[in-house]
């Protein structure tokens, strides 16, 4: 019954995701139509969609699935409902390290993304260190380090933005912090997008090991695993894919919170295609939530916000009818 109740769930997203996308495509300021592009393929509207309409709803697909699948490995490695790709201070850091392009006056979207992504793989070097340093390599001591390391990074951000041009830098700041993708190009997608499937395929291929993690570090050991040392993997990997996505799209919150519950009401296990359908319910938050986005002109972190209040309070209705956790 579960393995049915889970194609049912797989097949219902990659429907949602593909009619998300198609919308996506002919989605925003500019109309477009597929009979206008084949009947000119040189005309301007066809250079819309190749240069612009496409890669955006490209990036879209693949940061929706790099968030979904990141916050269904920290869910599972940590075992906590509330685990997300944030416990890192992957986005803390690549928002400060934005921010500290913008202020410095570093160059142009390059830049930016360069300095988020050094930024944001810094901050899991930091995470990693503190564990290490304090030798003890168990689940809490990530999710404090991880604290941390964001709070640390917070702070810096604070301090940018009080030394920030408040006519141009600070707007500058704020909007890159709440997620966008109305600055992504050709261009500007191939890296983030092999880094975050690379990624992704690692991760599914360690995917026993990962689940194995969430059986606690007694049991892990019993089975024979080296808890601290796949731990640290998982979160290397989860944190690269995040970055590539981050340093393109700007801080996108609660995509990689909600996704896993929204996967797990679906398919009912963890097992399985779990990470896959994690990617998936993510990728279709976000396409989702960059329609009206587009349309409005406004950050997609508005309508990831909207979209988790509904998913949250229904996570909040099952367990206190004493559901079971779906961490």
């Amino acid at each position: 019954m579960n393995s049915t109740r889970t194609r049912a769930a797989l097949a219902g997203c990659l429907l949602a995701v593909a009619a998300l996308a198609a919308a996506g495509l002919l989605t925003g300021s500019f109309p477009l139509s597929f009979s206008e592009i084949l009947q000119d393929p040189g005309g301007l509207s066809a250079r819309v969609f190749w240069q612009l309409r496409l890669p955006r709803t490209l990036m879209g697909l693949a940061g929706g699935w790099a968030l979904g699948m990141a916050g269904g490995v920290y869910q599972t490695v940590f075992a906590n409902p509330l685990a997300s790709p944030d416990l890192t201070g992957v986005s803390s850091g690549a928002s400060l390290g934005a921010a500290a392009a913008i202020v410095l006056g570093a160059g142009g979207r390059l830049s930016v993304t360069l300095f988020s992504f050094a930024f944001g793989m810094a901050a899991l070097a930091a995470v990693l260190g503190l564990v290490s340093a304090a030798r003890l390599a168990r689940t809490g001591s990530y999710l404090l380090a991880g604290v941390i390391v964001s709070s640390l990074a917070e702070a810096g951000l604070m301090v940018l933005k009080t030394l920030a041009d408040p006519e141009g830098q600070l707007g500058a700041i704020e909007s890159w912090t709440m997620g966008s993708l109305s600055a992504v190009t050709a261009q500007k997608i191939a890296l983030p997008a092999l880094l975050a499937a690379g990624c992704a395929a690692l991760l599914w291929l360690v995917r026993k090991p990962i689940l194995m993690l969430s059986l606690g570090e007694s049991t892990a050991r019993g089975l024979g695993l080296d808890p601290a040392l796949w731990r640290a993997l998982a979160l290397s990997l989860t944190t690269l894919m995040v970055a590539a996505v981050v340093s393109v799209c700007g801080a996108v919150a609660f995509v990689g919170l909600i996704a896993p519950h929204i996967a797990f009401f679906l398919g009912g296990r963890r097992g399985g295609p779990y990470l896959a359908l994690c990617g998936l319910c993510g990728a279709a938050v976000l396409l989702a939530a960059d329609l009206p986005a587009r349309l409005l002109n406004l950050p997609l972190s508005i309508f990831t916000v909207a979209a988790a209040v509904p998913v949250l309070l229904a996570l909040l209705v099952r367990q206190g009818r004493g559901g079971e956790d779906d961490a």
